[in-house]
């Protein structure tokens, strides 16, 4: 298990940098409440951003972003509409987005953003 969460916690250290080089800011961080987390919270113009990141070590159980299920994405709205009753920040829309990080042993890690899957 300790190496799944270093491989999780790494993800979302280099989602957090990759966001922040396409030019998002990065609100928050590991949010959670009483229904769940939100990995990262991020600002892209006037759009508030809910970011899923899944990361894995291969492509062997499939795409990481096949992780998220159609239930998964049901979640992640009900926690952004708790995470923007807890925030005062003013957006003029929300869009989920995913970011899928592969990281093979000995190799670069790959990156794919899905933006607005949700």
């Amino acid at each position: 298990m300790a190496a799944k969460d270093d491989v999780g916690r790494a993800g979302e250290e280099l989602a957090a940098a990759w966001l922040a080089r396409a030019g998002l800011e990065v609100l928050d961080r590991n949010w959670r409440c009483r229904l769940g987390e939100i990995d990262l919270v991020a600002r892209d113009g006037d759009d508030l951003v809910i970011v899923e990141v899944k990361a894995r070590r291969t492509l062997a159980f499939g795409h990481p972003a096949e992780a998220v299920t159609t239930a998964k994405l049901q979640r992640l709205r009900r926690l952004a509409a708790h995470w923007a009753a807890d925030h005062e920040i003013r957006a003029s829309g929300l869009r989920i987005d995913v970011l899928a990080i592969w990281c093979p042993d000995g190799a670069r890690a790959r990156v794919q953003h899905l933006r607005g899957v949700g």
